[in-house]
Formats: structure tokens, sequence, C-alpha cells
């Protein structure tokens, strides 16, 4: 009777408005930014470098040609795509807080290394750098998946995911909007390293005391707040640590219909993502008369738009589903229509665009790059709805794949346009990119649910290896009785 009147007693206790939970996610989001930023800053640093009389003369140039261009930008993503799964699953073994902890303090500091790896070494180590910082921040999203699947109650999970990874547009507005400014101030293109390095060392020391694998190892935890995040998970912490040692069930996931059309829409979401990043810029300059990269502020405005356009459409989702108006399942497939189908329409649109249309195209740009925030909400979240255990490794094998998308879409565009001025070859481009954005949807709305797998479960996983073998005995016994 005790237990019933303390456990009853619990419910009672007032949950705070702002809780443990919003500010473990608030941290998350500001780490993702800072990891953004040192991703995203050579891109634009490379300018500078390599032509220093449009920012500050008084730092080195370098003459590099395209191609060792390419491979510097490149080098990144060489090492980012090989940590993706061993990421999952080393954020399952060892927690989100020390692997994302690491994460960052390696991204740091490659970041305040940078400047003199190009004074000693030149390009070839300034890959080398940025070949460590891919392999750092390839556990990135595997660290922070698992950290939101033991933060977030159930009916808050969408928001509190797209609220932390809403860092990936904040990190990437305030490095594209100031780099103009701080390539040409005193202290220079370096500046574009320094600073978001600093910013990431900062993080990582306070993150140290106030990040928290999960509620039952965070002391500053409301006894409230707890109760509702365990009771929501249906989880405490004694299965929490019984969990940490599951073996991954690989079989069970490649062969999973609901993880396969998350896959499916991740490597749709990042194709069209990737060819407006990389290719965009191109397009303006040449069909439209317009280069977007003279202009930082509008270089950011699709940023700033999708970074806004999430946080407004969290309350939305978290609305919808507290108040039982739609489901889960209902509410992932929705945003991941918002998100994906829109641009469709506004990426056919941008395929007949004219030198005398730039303002329009410009609108049509920051509307596809915008809108696709509502995927927070759909298929990104929902790794965590299949397997709130496996959400790490789940999302360190769709992110692997999305990369492979993201460096086959440029290739598509060189291989089509070979005439950058020509607007037909454009076209197939933005017709390519609708078509898989569409299908990409298509799957996940016939296929896609929100309800946890039988997989993400032992015993379930157990149960589920053994019937056959249980039907086989039955059936056996069944015949020696009519025998």
């Amino acid at each position: 009777m005790v237990l019933n009147d303390n456990s009853s007693s619990v419910p009672k206790l007032k949950v705070p408005t702002f809780g443990r939970r919003h500010f473990q996610c608030f941290m998350i989001c500001i780490g993702f930014a800072a990891a953004f930023a040192m991703r995203v800053n050579l891109s634009v640093a490379v300018v500078a470098m390599m032509d220093n009389k449009a920012a500050n003369p008084d730092f080195p140039e370098y003459h590099w040609s395209e191609k060792i261009k390419s491979r510097v930008l490149s080098s990144f993503f060489c090492g980012y795509i090989f940590t993706q799964v061993p990421g999952g699953i080393l954020a399952r073994r060892f927690g989100g807080k020390i692997l994302l902890l690491s994460s960052l303090f390696i991204t740091s500091v490659m970041a305040l290394l940078t400047p003199l790896g190009a004074s000693i070494g030149g390009w070839k180590l300034i890959c080398f750098l940025r070949f460590l910082q891919g392999l750092g921040q390839g556990v990135t999203m595997p660290a922070i998946h698992t950290l939101v699947a033991k933060w977030s109650p159930v009916e808050e999970r969408s928001s509190l995911a797209a609220y932390s990874y809403s860092g990936a547009q904040l990190g990437t507005v305030i490095i594209l909007a100031a780099s103009g400014v701080l390539a040409s101030s005193s202290m220079g293109w370096p500046s574009l390293f320094y600073i978001p390095g600093g910013v990431g060392l900062l993080w990582s020391v306070t993150w140290i005391f106030w990040g928290a694998n999960s509620p039952s190892e965070c002391r500053k935890v409301s006894a409230a707040e707890r109760a509702l995040i365990e009771a929501s998970l249906k989880s405490n912490a004694k299965q929490e640590e019984s969990k940490g040692a599951l073996p991954v069930p690989w079989r069970q996931i490649l062969t999973s219909r609901p993880f396969f059309v998350v896959l499916v829409s991740h490597c749709a979401n990042s194709w069209v993502f990737w060819t407006l990043l990389t290719q965009i810029p191109s397009y303006m300059k040449s069909v439209l008369g317009m280069d977007i990269n003279l202009n930082a502020l509008l270089s950011a405005l699709p940023y700033l738009t999708m970074f806004l356009l999430g946080l407004a459409l969290c309350p939305i989702a978290n609305l919808l589903e507290k108040n039982n108006h739609i489901s889960a399942t209902a509410s992932r497939k929705l945003f991941n229509t918002i998100g994906l189908w829109i641009p469709v329409v506004t990426l056919i649109w941008l395929g007949y665009m004219t030198r005398d249309q730039v303002d329009l195209a410009v609108t049509l740009l920051t509307l596809t790059v915008g809108i696709s925030a509502a995927t927070h909400l759909g298929f990104q979240v929902n790794h965590i709805d299949l397997t709130p255990n496996f959400a790490g490794t789940l999302v360190g094998i769709t992110n692997a794949s999305s990369q492979v998308m993201s460096a086959i879409a440029p290739l598509v565009v060189g291989y089509v346009v070979t005439d950058a001025r020509n607007p037909d070859q454009w076209r197939i481009i933005f017709f390519i990119a609708a078509s898989i954005s569409f299908f990409g949807n298509l799957l996940f709305v016939f296929f896609g649910t929100a309800k946890v797998q039988p997989w993400n479960d032992e015993e379930a996983v157990k149960s589920h290896e053994l019937k056959p073998l249980k039907e086989k005995n039955i059936e056996l016994s069944k015949a020696n009785t009519e025998a």
C-alpha cells in the first residue's frame, strides 16, 4: 500500500514549464550549431583563402586549382561517412553524453589548428585535419538521437527532436551571415576557424557539468519531471541499464519495412538538400545572371527561414499530438509530406525561371530549403519512434546512406549540365530532384509508422526468433497425439 500511495502522489507534483529535458535539448541545439558552423566554415573561408583581396589582404593567399579546392571541401565527408554506424553502437554502450562531448571537442581542436595547418602543410594537411573533423562529427547525430530518445516523453518527442536539430540551421545561418564581416575584419579569414572552434571548446566544458545521458543520471531533474518522462517511456533505471547491453538486431532492422521507408525518405531529403546547397549558386549565376554568394545575407536566407519554420512547427506538432487530434503516425506522415512534397512543386517551378525573374527564383529557393524543416518532425524523429533502444544505430545507418546520395547528386549535375548557361539542362536536374523527393515520401505515406517495432525489446526479439520452433513442436505434439 505504501508503494501505491507514493506512486499516486508522483503525478500530483508540478512539472516545470521549462524543465531539465528542455534545457538538455537547448544545450544539444547550441552544440549542434557549433558543429555545423565548423562544417560549413571552410566553404565560405576558402573564397578569402584563394583571393585575399576580396577580404583582408594582410593574410596568406593560396593558389589552388578547382580540383584541389574540391578535394579540400570533400575531405570532411570522406571521414564523416565512416563513423555513422559505429557512432550508434558506441552511443548505446557509453551513452550519448560522452560521445557528443568527444565529437565537439575533436572537431573544435581541428578547427583551431586549421589556419596553422594551412601555413605548414598546405592543402594536404588541411585535407587531413578536415578528414579528422569528419570522423569526429560522424557520431554527432547518433549521439543526439540517443539522448533525445532518453529525455523525451512520447508526446513531446517530435518537438524536442526538432528543437535539438534546429541547431544545424542556426549554425549555418550564423556562419554564412557573419562570414563576409569576419573575413574582412582585422582577424581575417582565420577567424572563421578560431571563433567556431572556441565556441565548441566552451560548449564542451559546459556540457561536462550540465549534460546527462538520461533523467535517471541527472541530479538536477525534478522528481515530477523524471516520473513524467519515465512513465511516458514505460521504463526505469534498471531496465535502461539492462538494455544498454542488448545486441543490435541487425537482421530485424535490415528487413524492417518501416525502417526501409525512413531510409528512403532520408536519402531523398539529402539529395534535394545537397543539390541545392552545392549547385544553386552556379544556377543563379549562369542562368539568372546573379551570383548569390556575393551577398552573405542572401546566402543565409534559406537556412534562416528553415530555422524559423522549424521552431514554428514544433508547437503545432505538440498541440496536435498532446490533444490527440491526430495519432503520432499521422503526424509523422503529415509533416514529412509538407517537407518533401511542397519542394516538388517549387523545384519544378524553379526549372522554368528566366533571367528577369530573379526575385521569384530566390523566393522559390528559400521556400524549397525552408519548408524542408518539416521533415525534422517526420522521418527524422521516426528513428526514435521505431526503436528508442536502437535509435542511434538507425540514424547512423540512414545518415551514412544519405551521405552517399549527397556525393552522387553533384556528380549527376556534372554529367547532365554540360553547358551551365543552358536552362533546359538545369530543368532536368530540378525534375530529377523533384521526382526523388516525391517517391521518397510516397513510400513513407503508405508504409511509415510511429509504432515501436517488436525488435526494440530483447524478449520480443527472442520470442520472434523462437516462434517457428514452437510452431514445429506443436505440430509434432499434435501428430503424436493423433497417432
